[in-house]
């Protein structure tokens, strides 16, 4: 018998579910090493192309790694990391450079695109990850590319409209000399992806929300 007034809680808390909802000290460390990644592969040399001098870097790489490995909250966290370090003055966009004055450049809109990008490559690869087992490196290469070209593109050209004063036809000109070295960059970000979650094949399916 218990007390009058007094409720036993211990069955009602202990019939909660089990599974963690809140990031622990592993999440919040693999945002900090994917932010830390995008950064080191921000500042490799790129490659300048068309008039406006756009360099070719490896950021994309390393964004749409985030997604695919991370997910898309992790994924995006990471991302949304790097851009906060890069715009409050920290060197680590393309050319070493850093602040707010990046927004008005050529670039700007590509750098805006990136945490959508993850968000979306993070979205389609737990589809895919959560449901087959087939054909993993092919379905997160076209889910990189999807990202790249639901977001990267036409961001990226909607920024050169608007900082370089490019007209619409010149930018879509301009934007499509990146297509190739996307296309690449996806295939090597899907290859890796596959990799990690085979030798860690619980860093995205079953942490939150299921058994």
């Amino acid at each position: 018998m218990q007390p009058a007034g007094k409720t036993d809680a211990g069955p009602a808390r202990s019939s909660r579910p089990s599974s963690r909802k809140r990031w622990d000290t592993t999440d919040l460390s693999l945002v900090a090493v994917f932010a830390a990644l995008i950064a080191a592969l921000a500042i490799l040399p790129g490659i300048p192309v068309g008039p406006l001098g756009v360099p070719i870097t490896l950021q994309t790489l390393g964004v749409m790694l985030a997604g695919v490995v991370l997910g898309p909250a992790r994924g995006t966290a990471a991302v949304l990391l790097y851009l906060v370090a890069g715009l409050i003055g920290l060197p680590v966009f393309s050319g070493f450079s850093g602040g707010f004055g990046v927004l008005a450049g050529p670039s700007a809109g590509y750098l805006v695109a990136f945490p959508l990008a993850a968000l979306v490559a993070g979205l389609l690869a737990v589809a895919v990850l959560r449901r087959t087992q087939r054909f993993r490196t092919a379905l997160l290469f076209l889910a990189c590319l999807a990202a790249s070209l639901l977001t990267v593109h036409p961001l990226g050209i909607a920024g050169l409209v608007v900082n370089a004063g490019l007209p619409l036809r010149d930018a879509i000109l301009v934007d499509a000399a990146y297509l190739p070295g996307d296309v690449l960059k996806n295939l090597l970000a899907a290859v890796l992806a596959v990799s990690v979650h085979r030798a860690f094949p619980r860093l995205l399916a079953g942490r939150r929300g299921t058994a």
